[in-house]
């Protein structure tokens, strides 16, 4: 079985918050968004809970579009965002 990760294009930049809480895990992703040009892709690995249910919801309002959400084999998600120009 392939990794559907592969078939996707390189991300610019990767941030990893499993070891933090919300809030503080949307702060994360925010300030690495912020060292990104619009257009390119940062990877998000986040935890199950609020932080699934919260950051791309928390992305989309402020004008960035998730491209896809999946299940890592450790039960992490990892989030793949691109940043936006709506800020």
């Amino acid at each position: 079985m392939s990794d559907p990760a592969e078939t996707l294009p390189p991300a610019d930049a990767r941030v990893d918050i499993t070891n933090v809480v919300c809030p503080v895990t949307f702060v994360k992703t925010k300030v690495a968004l912020e060292e990104l040009e619009d257009g390119q892709i940062l990877e998000v690995r986040l935890n199950s809970g609020e932080p699934i249910q919260n950051v791309p919801r928390s992305l989309k309002d402020e004008g960035h579009k998730v491209t896809s959400v999946t299940q890592a084999e450790d039960g992490t998600f990892l989030l793949r965002v691109v940043k936006g120009g709506l800020q």
